[in-house]
């Protein structure tokens, strides 16, 4: 690789699932971002840095070059609307399902569904192309506290396990779509980087394929 690239990640599980696929092409951290302080990250190739931020800001520091390529998870990409950017590769990581929740023994009200979520825009596009009214109540964390002090009828939100939901008396209701990271590039860097990215995707792919991630 000769011209330099810059990979936007976010710490935690989608770090630690990308490693493995970031090795098969060669790529590996200098520093632990868990440990180090460093929000940009040299590797094992000097033209090639990981840049580390929220997993919410990987498609927009992606859509506007400030990073050539990114993995993103596919609701944070639907969230976001991906303009500005190719997405690329399943990378077939990190998955769960975006799922309407709420109590299992209360029917969801017909009309004026109370809604809280930090997936506004999946939410209201879901519950539009059923035809069914609703009233989005925005939250950044604790989602299943919302049923439960009656802020909302149900939430939308991403399950992996569901323990967490069962633990707050709540189930999975309906299942908007299932969700696994994405390798996303920035369409100018992959006009002006065709070369050096198009290597990268094909080695994260061959690693892809063969389990790797």
């Amino acid at each position: 690789m000769n011209k330099p690239i810059t990979i936007a990640l976010s710490k935690g599980r989608i770090f630690k699932d990308t490693l493995p696929l970031l090795k098969a092409a060669g790529i590996e951290p200098l520093d632990d971002p868990e440990k180090s302080r460093k929000l940009i990250l040299d590797t094992s190739i000097d033209t090639v840095k990981l840049v580390i931020i929220r997993a919410t800001d990987v498609p927009t520091y992606v859509q506007h070059g400030a990073a050539d390529v990114g993995v993103a998870g596919k609701d944070v990409l639907m969230e976001h609307g991906g303009q500005g950017l190719y997405e690329m590769l399943d990378l077939k990581i990190a998955n769960c399902k975006l799922m309407v929740a709420g109590f299992a023994d209360r029917p969801l009200p017909k009309e004026k569904l109370r809604v809280a979520t930090k997936f506004v825009n999946c939410a209201r596009k879901y519950f539009a192309q059923q035809g069914r009214q609703v009233d989005i109540i925005k939250l950044y964390g604790s989602m299943e506290l919302a049923p439960i002090v009656d802020l909302s009828d149900c939430i939308v939100d991403v399950v992996d396990t569901g323990n967490t939901l069962r633990a707050n008396g709540l189930e999975p209701l309906e299942h908007m779509a299932d969700i696994s990271s994405r390798l996303i590039v920035n369409k100018a860097s992959m006009k002006l980087k065709h070369d050096e990215i198009q290597t990268l995707l094909s080695q994260m792919k061959a690693a892809v394929d063969q389990g790797n991630g």
